[in-house]
Order: structure tokens, then sequence, then C-alpha cells
């Protein structure tokens, strides 16, 4: 044991002297500010279709399913095949202009239960529902990431106790970065920020254990995200 010690020691020693390799902060930029931090982020375009572009690159290397919808007919007939394809029986959803185009096209499909959320509901039927469907604040090209909050999402449960996560989106929701994010949710809410916030990257997942990727161990194991235009 004494002789692996020294070994993994001697590791340790040699890679400390080599120093970790890092980008030089620009000039006149405040230690506080993130311009520093986005040069590890992929560069992200002006125009709405790069940034989608982007977001669909990132969205795969997330894991996460994501349909540019010509319209809502087009974005519910995909939420029916996968209502087939995996056998769900209970959606959850909330009211939200979106959803409220989305869902009542799902009414159709045979032996699917819709529960609607609204200022309560049971957990325990919630869990117990195959998929959710929200809507959100922004989805984030440069990360891949949805925004969402307790206000544009149902509250703070629909988003992460049923199995698969659905996001509906307009075109015109999709922003660069992260700080362009917050942005859009300080105009939007000038009043004071809704009490939940959160960034969704793909599906629920954790590698603590031998570094083995596992999905949705803590939440949804599926996310899609459906954008409108």
């Amino acid at each position: 044991m004494k002789g692996d010690r020294e070994k993994v020691l001697a590791r340790i020693r040699e890679a400390l002297v080599l120093s970790a390799p890092h980008h030089d902060e620009p000039v006149g930029v405040k230690a506080t500010s993130s311009a520093p931090f986005r040069a590890w982020l992929p560069p992200v375009g002006e125009a709405i279709g790069e940034q989608v572009v982007l977001f669909a690159r990132q969205s795969e290397v997330l894991k996460t399913e994501f349909l540019e919808c010509a319209d809502v007919a087009v974005a519910a007939a995909h939420l029916a095949k996968l209502a087939a394809e995996n056998g769900w029986k209970r959606l959850a959803w909330h009211a939200g202009a979106l959803n409220e185009g989305v869902v009542p096209h799902l009414s159709s499909v045979p032996g699917l239960e819709l529960l609607k959320v609204g200022a309560g509901y049971d957990p325990d039927a919630l869990e117990a529902c195959d998929a959710g469907i929200t809507e959100c604040e922004t989805l984030v090209a440069q990360t891949g990431s949805v925004m969402v909050s307790a206000l544009s999402s149902g509250g703070r449960a629909l988003s992460v106790l049923p199995h698969h996560h659905v996001v509906v989106a307009r075109r015109e929701q999709m922003v660069s970065d992260l700080a362009e994010s917050y942005a859009r949710v300080e105009k939007r809410y000038p009043g004071g920020l809704p009490s939940f916030l959160s960034f969704i990257s793909g599906p629920s997942r954790t590698g603590d254990i031998e570094r083995i990727l596992v999905l949705g161990a803590h939440g949804p194991k599926k996310l899609t995200v459906l954008l409108l235009p």
C-alpha cells in the first residue's frame, strides 16, 4: 500500500508542475464580468436561424430531442407519436397559450388521460404521469438549455416529476446565452422575478458511480423540445 501511495503522490506532483490551460482575460474586463468565461463556450451568431442551429447541435450532445414544428398540428402529431411509441397513459399539463393550442389535439389519442395542473396538485398523481408538457421562459442557444420558471412552467414540480418532460416554445424565445436569458426575464417581470428559476440542460443525469452515465437519476429520463414559429 505504501508503494502505491507514493506512486499516486508522485503523479499528483507531476501534474501540478503543468499549468492548466486558460484563456487570457480581455483587456479592460472586470474580474466580476462573465465575458472571460464565455470564451470557453461556442460562439453564437446574431441571426435567430444561427441560434436555432446551435441549439439543435447542443441538444444532440445533451441527448435532448429537438424538433422544429411548422405549426401546432405538427407539434401535436409528434406528441401523439411519442405517446404511442412510449405507451403513455397519463400526461400532465398546465394552462398557457401554447399548451392550450397543442394539448386539445391529444384528446383523441386512445388510452391517454390528460391531467391539467392548477393551483394545487397531488404529487403522487403527478409523479405517476408518463409525461409532462410545460412552456418556458427562454431557450439558450449557446448551452442548449431551457430556462423554466414557476410562472411559465406550471409551478415547480411539473418539469421534474413526470418521466418525460416536453417543452413547447416559440422561435422568438430563443436567446444567445445565459446573460441574455436573465435579461429577458428581468424585463418580463419588472416587479420581481418568479420564486423559482431553473436551467434544464438535457435529461436528468448522474455519473457518480464509476463514471457511468445514468439518465433519469433525479428527474425526467427524457427531454423533448418542440419549437413553433
